[in-house]
């Protein structure tokens, strides 16, 4: 009985295996969509985030939590993440920076204020104060204003 020879060439050699197991490993990574290994954010990258954008490096963490999930709750999250990793998206960093100077959530369907005292619209306007905030002891204002 005689062994039936096979057609198909067999000459692979050690090179021509690594190069084929090369690229069938590349083309399984290259199936998944690009954001596969985006880079997430918490509250607190969301903190640092917020303290770069605005230069203050005092903001509440409470609140930077609040505004932290209304952002993610309009499927901002993802590109929060990014912005901090570094991409560039000039308009979610002014939607940012406006979350905390008004204090208002981002969600522009909401109507939540996050924050109203701790809002960086009051320091930035040094000649006034929250309504309803006491500027100081009793009587402070019989005094004249510094010049």
């Amino acid at each position: 009985m005689t062994k039936p020879k096979s057609t198909l060439p067999l000459n692979a050699t050690r090179r021509s295996i690594l190069i084929g197991g090369s690229a069938l490993a590349a083309s399984a990574f290259a199936q998944f969509p690009n954001n596969a290994f985006a880079a997430t954010i918490d509250a607190d990258g969301f903190l640092e985030l917020s303290k770069k954008l605005t230069g203050h490096s005092d903001l509440s963490a409470d609140d930077a939590l609040k505004m932290f999930e209304a952002f993610k709750a309009i499927g901002k999250g993802d590109d929060l993440a990014a912005l901090a990793e570094g991409d560039a998206d000039p308009e979610l960093g002014n939607e940012v920076v406006a979350s905390w100077y008004s204090g208002v959530s981002p969600d522009p369907d909401s109507e939540e204020v996050i924050t109203y005292t701790e809002a960086l619209m009051w320091p930035a306007m040094s000649y006034t104060k929250p309504m309803g905030y006491c500027g100081g002891e009793t009587g402070y204002w019989a005094d004249p204003p510094e010049s």
